[in-house]
């Protein structure tokens, strides 16, 4: 009589994406890479409140994953932050705030209650590229450059999969919103205020109470508003021609864009190509993400598998 064994799937990776409205808890199996889907968890998170509200809330979404998973965490987090020794380094820019100068993984650690032996922390913007170039539109490319366009501009150099974060080859740290126009931060021009604020001036609107959203805009531009299609078109043209001589330097193949304002793609792409080609053009391809929702789990999962020294 033959007795067949029966081998156990490995564990699942525990990985965490925290944004400045919302947190995402995610299992991720690591014979697919991919997220287990009835393990998503996504939860509002306030930004702006006390450093314990915050880590409390990560928390409580990380808890609602079910138990047997790997002791090493991924977190996608967004800067700056010190991502070597889990330390917030907001100051200045809005949000997070209270965790400035917390350490945040002894203060998640503490709350996961032995759930959590180790939090690898990495960059969201690097996250999201890491799961584009593993399943999604980077794949197969050795150099791209991901961006995610929300509240402002995230990016991410990568070659062979790696972020690359310093050398002559890509902006400060490799974070695109350091680069300036005309004197003036980018995301002056090319962020979620800086696009309503020029609609807002083209369209010559008497109460700024009554903005409308960047949504609002682009179904504004879908219906024929000349200023809401001005406002796409200078805001992502001056973000193709600010990012032109970078692609150049890095040699990237690809450009491949997520984020919340990405889902206006019919308005971005042609705005963004015609931005790269009035700055002497280039070869890389210009895509949308994806897995625009699954990327920063994947990202962080295998961040978390990656990193030397995690179980």
């Amino acid at each position: 009589m033959s007795v067949t064994s029966t081998r156990r799937a490995p564990a699942p990776v525990p990985v965490l994406d925290v944004g400045g409205t919302h947190v995402t808890a995610a299992l991720v199996a690591p014979a697919t890479g991919r997220p287990l889907v009835s393990s998503v968890t996504r939860r509002p998170l306030a930004s702006h409140t006390s450093a314990d509200g915050i880590l409390d809330a990560i928390s409580s979404a990380a808890l609602e994953l079910p138990a047997g998973h790997r002791p090493c965490w991924g977190v996608a987090m967004p800067g700056p932050f010190d991502y070597d020794t889990g330390i917030g380094r907001f100051t200045g820019i809005g949000k997070f705030e209270s965790l400035s100068g917390v350490d945040v993984g002894a203060g998640l650690r503490e709350r996961l209650a032995g759930r959590a032996e180790r939090l690898r922390f990495l960059n969201d913007a690097d996250a999201f590229a890491i799961g584009e170039h593993r399943a999604g539109a980077a794949a197969g490319h050795g150099r791209a450059v991901c961006l995610t366009l929300g509240t402002g501009v995230g990016s991410s150099f990568l070659h062979a999969g790696r972020p690359v974060h310093d050398g002559p080859r890509v902006p400060p740290s490799g974070h695109v919103h350091r680069l300036e126009v005309h004197g003036r931060p980018l995301e002056d021009t090319v962020s979620r205020r800086a696009v309503r604020a020029h609609y807002a001036r083209l369209a010559a609107l008497p109460d700024e109470r009554v903005l409308p959203d960047v949504h609002e805009i682009a179904a504004l531009a879908g219906e024929g508003d000349a200023a809401a299609s001005q406002a796409f078109r200078y805001a992502f043209g001056v973000l193709g021609r600010a990012l032109a001589p970078w692609i150049d330097r890095f040699e990237a193949d690809a450009v491949v864009v997520g984020g919340s304002m990405a889902q206006s793609w019919n308005l971005i792409h042609p705005a963004l190509t015609e931005g790269l080609a009035e700055a002497g053009g280039t070869d890389a391809s210009v895509l949308p993400a994806r897995l625009p929702d699954e990327a920063p789990l994947i990202g962080a999962a295998h961040w978390a598998q990656d990193t030397p020294g995690a179980p």
